[in-house]
């Protein structure tokens, strides 16, 4: 007599009713009808249509919708939503908008820093990110503890943060870019990072917090200031992020600074390793790429940021999976792109490769991996984040296919998510929880936040007076 399956163990939330699960697993397996069973954090288990989900404390239901693992951040500056389609910077190349720029982030203190976050990770949320990374670079002496800042607004929000103990350190009287209101000295920068890390960090599975460091760019500090970074996270066990390959700008500067190209400079530095991952790098050359895929370095690819402010390069992408490199995606800052949404960087990195490489360089399904298992791989945490799967964290998005946008869209609806659309997501599971539920941000106080939002980037943009 055959066996009975034994009955799954209960779960404190079952998402179910889903017209399609992917799971980008190893097998990439799609499930029709499928449920994702929650329990602590974590995924417990994953079935199809034809198999009965445990019993739950709670169900989620997905009917008429695609279920993917949550999409993942790996590059924002998230306190530049309070600059957003700032004028004087609107029609700027990269450098001339950093210049005109830098004197408003002067001003960002502990309530900007606060307010910021929360805002733009529900914003991130609202778009289907469960995961998001930030490059907290601007550091005012009176600003006060802007990174413990933003990690409580995560906190209260409930997001999965990856914030960077970002910096830097060379100023105009010392031939950079920033001006000397926003820069440190390499010591002070160090042991603020170390704090940081001791402070912040937290290396346990499903964790819901982790810091790294991250020197703005080659034009803003010193090669010495990189170096002793990539030592003490070294030293520390914490990942590396920075810039790199930019801009055609960035190239001249380092030729004419260093005497080499910035992908050199990254490697003198002490940067080439699976430690580090960069943002951008849009202008490597063949035996650049092929130099990152033997490292291991990630690249968060800005599809959005690149267009709007790039110079007009297209990263390689394809490319760069071809050599090993991990690939992710990253929005950028909110006052270059003014849209924080990895929906949006999904299509457009869809969009981009085909751009470049023809109609059958990219699929949907390609531009997903980027923003789910490719991000996971940048940030270190490709084990657990980026995919549906027993052991993975409970992290994923309910996508609704229906309404005129998707009328006619029957055959495929992995492609119909990044053809036709939506822009935002119909649930967003953070660690088992649900922060937007039927398109709606569950969270508390997002008028407040707006509020206080909206008198600190008066504020800083000089606008109170």
């Amino acid at each position: 007599m055959a066996q009975s399956s034994p009955t799954p163990a209960p779960a404190d939330l079952v998402v179910a009713g889903a017209d399609l699960v992917v799971t980008m697993d190893d097998d990439r397996r799609e499930l029709a009808g499928g449920w994702v069973a929650c329990t602590g954090g974590f995924v417990t288990a994953v079935g199809s249509g034809n198999e009965a989900p445990p019993a739950a404390g709670r169900h989620l239901r997905a009917d008429g919708c695609l279920v993917t693992p949550g999409l993942i951040n790996t590059h924002h500056h998230i306190f530049q939503n309070l600059t957003r389609s700032y004028r004087p910077a609107t029609s700027s190349s990269l450098f001339d908008w950093l210049t005109a720029l830098y004197p408003r982030w002067a001003l960002i203190d502990e309530e900007a820093s606060y307010v910021s976050a929360w805002v733009g990770l529900a914003e991130l949320a609202m778009g289907g990110c469960t995961t998001s990374s930030d490059h907290l670079y601007v550091h005012p002496a009176d600003g006060g503890d802007l990174l413990a800042a933003e990690i409580e607004a995560a906190r209260d929000l409930g997001v999965r943060f990856h914030p960077t103990r970002g910096s830097m350190s060379l100023s105009q009287k010392d031939g950079g870019l920033p001006p000397d209101s926003v820069v440190q000295d390499d010591d002070a920068i160090l042991a603020a990072s170390e704090d940081a890390v001791a402070r912040h960090h937290d290396p346990s599975p499903g964790a819901m917090v982790r810091i790294a460091l991250a020197p703005c760019s080659p034009f803003s500090v010193t090669p010495d200031l990189m170096r002793r970074t990539a030592e003490l996270a070294e030293r520390l066990d914490v990942r590396l992020h920075t810039h790199l390959a930019e801009d055609a700008d960035e190239d001249a500067f380092c030729l004419e600074t260093f005497g080499r190209r910035p992908v050199e400079h990254f490697e003198d530095c002490g940067w080439g390793s699976d430690r580090a991952w960069v943002a951008h790098a849009i202008y490597p050359n063949d035996a650049e790429v092929a130099r990152l895929g033997a490292w291991g370095t990630g690249v968060a690819h800005c599809p959005s940021s690149n267009m709007m402010i790039g110079g007009g390069g297209i990263a390689p992408v394809t490319g760069y999976r071809a050599a090993g490199v991990p690939v992710g995606l990253g929005c950028d800052g909110s006052s270059s792109t003014d849209s924080a949404s990895l929906w949006l960087e999904s299509r457009a990195a869809l969009l981009l490769a085909r751009q470049r490489g023809g109609p059958t360089a990219f699929t949907a399904r390609d531009a997903l991996e980027l923003g789910t298992r490719g991000s996971a791989a940048c940030l270190g945490r490709q084990d657990e984040l980026g995919v549906i799967a027993p052991g993975a964290v409970a992290d994923l998005v309910a996508w609704k296919l229906d309404g005129p946008a998707f009328a006619g869209a029957l055959t495929d609806p992995v492609e119909a998510l990044l053809r036709c659309g939506p822009t935002r997501a119909h649930h967003t599971v953070i660690a088992g929880r649900s922060l937007v539920e039927d398109g709606e941000l569950r969270a508390t106080g997002l008028d407040d936040a707006l509020a206080r939002h909206r008198v600190a980037a008066a504020r800083i943009q000089g606008l109170d007076a």
